[in-house]
């Protein structure tokens, strides 16, 4: 599959972002992609290499932020040997290693801003001075560029040069948040869920109410949660349907299981059927035995002479209730819950606190 493909959606966002980068991407102009992060800055960048006449020749990807400021000008620039400890032979920096091809700024508001003006020499005059030599090499490079952050506000701060800004900036990409096109992330499961499948097994599927909170969610971490959290589930359930609901909650992001918790509080007010006039007599009468056992519990209890641990005690009274709630319903879950007047998620939680089988 191409890259321009990877970028799945069927959305207005998604679409004029694929026309977008095959309508720049034949330009050699300097492109500036602006996104959060888990967007798919990346993959936009290697689209545009894709669609430009320099696809045969190299891409070169430098994340400018998770290499240490002292040895980010030797990796983009080159080195003579001798120029520093160390330096043991020359080497190529990566505008050499890009020539006649593409070269990856990603997150560039992390540069600093000695560097930034180098960088701007280069961009403006296509020479490069590797570290230690008193030569300049021309360079044929397109330079895309990348960031999380907020330039203009750099600018203000004097984090960033504004000359600098201008001349990344000739073609600017901006892409969205996953939140803002929330119509492709059915489209999105399928691809995720076919790209994380192993050889061994059919990919997998989510149930209806797992897809309605996936389209209820925010995701905050973008299209990169997305699919770290189908890989997840792959590994967890490969070949099966996920719920959400059955899964133990540390395999769910913490600000999914509001969602989850909504949900669940829904469903308790209807069956099936969507109708809460079809529940059957027998559940408010085991409701009503279990609020008269606990009652019960609280009156026949005498304080012993020598005291007692409230919270061991109490814990063991919630222990023995939900067990009992758990064979009576034979163990289905949702019913437990519902005997018991608690979220589902909540119970969960409890069965596993108090080591019970659920």
């Amino acid at each position: 599959m191409s890259v321009l493909k990877s970028i799945v959606g069927s959305s207005h966002e998604a679409v004029s972002l694929r026309n977008l980068i095959e309508t720049i991407g034949k330009s050699d102009s300097t492109t500036l992609i602006l996104g959060a992060s888990g967007t798919g800055k990346d993959l936009t960048a290697r689209a545009l290499h894709e669609v430009s006449s320099r696809k045969n020749n190299p891409f070169i990807p430098v994340n400018c932020g998770a290499i240490p400021k002292d040895l980010l000008e030797s990796e983009l620039f080159g080195h003579k040997k001798g120029s520093f400890t160390g330096a043991i032979s020359d080497r190529k920096g990566r505008f050499q290693l890009a020539h006649t091809g593409t070269l990856f700024l990603d997150e560039i508001g992390d540069m600093s801003l000695d560097l930034q003006v180098k960088l701007l020499r280069v961009l403006q005059e296509r020479q490069i001075d590797p570290v230690g030599s008193s030569n300049s090499i021309s360079v044929d490079v397109r330079v895309v560029a990348a960031t999380h952050k907020n330039i203009e506000t750099l600018i203000e701060e004097g984090k960033f040069r504004e000359d600098l800004y201008y001349r990344l900036n000739v073609l600017p990409i901006e892409i969205p948040n996953l939140a803002s096109r929330k119509a492709d992330i059915p489209e999105l499961v399928r691809y995720f869920c076919l790209e994380h499948a192993d050889s061994h097994n059919a990919p997998i599927t989510l149930n209806k109410t797992s897809m309605e909170i996936f389209l209820s969610y925010h995701w905050p971490g973008n299209i990169r949660e997305l699919s770290n959290l189908i890989a997840r589930y792959s590994a967890l359930i490969p070949g099966g349907t996920i719920d959400l609901n059955e899964l133990p909650l540390s395999m769910i992001p913490n600000l999914m299981r509001e969602f989850l918790s909504q949900k669940t509080d829904s469903l308790h007010h209807s069956d099936n059927n969507g109708n809460l006039e079809h529940a059957s007599e027998d559940h408010f009468e085991n409701s009503l035995s279990d609020v008269e056992r606990i009652i019960g519990l609280t009156q026949e209890k005498v304080l012993p002479t020598e005291g007692l641990n409230l919270k061991e005690h109490l814990m063991d009274i919630e222990k023995d209730l939900i067990d009992q709630a758990l064979k009576r319903s034979e163990h289905n879950v949702s019913q437990t819950a519902r005997l018991l007047g608690l979220q589902r998620t909540t119970l969960i939680e409890k069965i596993n606190k108090h080591g019970l089988q659920s």
